[in-house]
């Protein structure tokens, strides 16, 4: 990657990285979106989240699905690996950890829409696959947020992440 997009990174190329097993969203860091005036979508399938159930102490995996449209910031892949990788000892039930991921991602870059969906296995014989999405007030990207969650899940899917 060019100096360009790296001058503000600390983590990515770093061999010395501290791998923190308790939430921390301080980890997150950004670079600049080279192409500001295109609406795009960046997805990033996570296939080993992990957290803790808060009750029971006993691990959580999920695949979780991120997909956001940017605006003048973008989250860097690295830092979103040690981010999620923060929750490994997090005690939190599945919507609210997939919910605290979306807030901190808008804190971090204030995307224009995003989407989180996470697919948890199942414990217990259910599986709990909680979606939440934000589309920027006052613009389409609202009423995108809108439509997209009136239709989520609308038809019976192919599961194949468990």
């Amino acid at each position: 990657m060019s100096e360009e997009y790296t001058e503000n990174l600390s983590l990515l190329g770093s061999r010395e990285v501290k791998y923190d097993f308790d939430y921390n969203p301080e980890v997150l860091e950004t670079f600049d979106n080279k192409h500001e005036g295109r609406d795009y979508f960046v997805k990033f399938n996570c296939p080993e989240f992990t957290t803790l159930c808060p009750i029971t102490n006993q691990p959580d995996f999920a695949t979780l699905y991120i997909s956001y449209i940017p605006d003048v910031k973008m989250v860097e892949s690295k830092a979103l690996k040690l981010y999620l990788f923060s929750f490994r000892n997090h005690g939190g039930f599945h919507e609210n950890s997939v919910n605290m991921i979306m807030d901190d991602l808008i804190e971090l870059m204030d995307p224009k829409y995003i989407e989180i969906w996470g697919k948890f296995t199942p414990r217990g014989g259910i599986s709990i696959d909680p979606y939440c999405n934000y589309g920027r007030k006052g613009t389409k990207y609202e009423k995108m947020a809108d439509h997209r969650m009136m239709n989520h899940d609308m038809y019976p899917e192919h599961v194949d992440n468990r």
